[in-house]
């Protein structure tokens, strides 16, 4: 079964507000006095005016009068969507300005923050602000109370330290007599 609601699928039917480019841009039929004229606002404007000149020249004051009314109806037309336009890009500049100075405020406040960010690291990173260790007296050699680790270095000032007995030369391998030229060992050959 068909829905009983029907959509038309015609663009027409958009319900959406007629642009202020649309205005200036779009293409009119305007219905005068001698016939039809199509174009932008602008140029129906300028063709009742040549219109009108016509007529005046013509001594026709009627239809003189009948294409300046109809130039002058396009002309609040065209000066209206130019109003709107220029107040929607005043707009948009408005906008525009007051987001760059929050952008610039919010970045000025960041580059406040990096810096105070950067002092306190750099105060951190000095030997002379960091916490120092409690230093503890101990007296003799009783470590075991310091809590301190025993270390090879700490034992060895604690012995005396012997002399070192003197190597003994190495033995030099004798040559073998009865070795031939061709059995020489590879250290001989070299």
């Amino acid at each position: 079964m068909r829905s009983s609601n029907k959509r038309s699928r015609n663009k027409n039917n958009r319900n959406r507000p007629n642009s202020v480019g649309n205005v200036v841009n779009r293409v009119f039929d305007s219905s005068g006095p001698e016939g039809k004229v199509r174009g932008t606002p602008q140029q129906i404007i300028d063709k009742y005016n040549q219109l009108a000149r016509d007529a005046q020249l013509s001594n026709d004051r009627v239809n003189a009068e009948n294409f300046q009314q109809h130039a002058e109806h396009y002309m609040r037309l065209l000066s209206e969507a130019q109003r709107e336009q220029d107040a929607r890009r005043e707009q948009q500049e408005r906008e525009n300005r007051e987001r760059q100075q929050q952008r610039d405020a919010d970045r000025g406040n960041r580059s406040d923050n990096d810096q105070q960010q950067n002092n306190q690291q750099s105060q951190n990173n000095d030997p002379a602000n960091a916490p120092q260790p409690d230093v503890m007296a101990t007296s003799g050699d009783d470590n075991s109370d310091s809590g301190l680790v025993e270390t090879p270095e700490a034992k060895a000032e604690d012995k005396p330290k012997k002399p070192r007995a003197p190597r003994k030369p190495r033995k030099k391998p004798e040559p073998q007599a009865d070795a031939t030229p061709e059995t020489k060992t590879p250290d001989a050959a070299e």
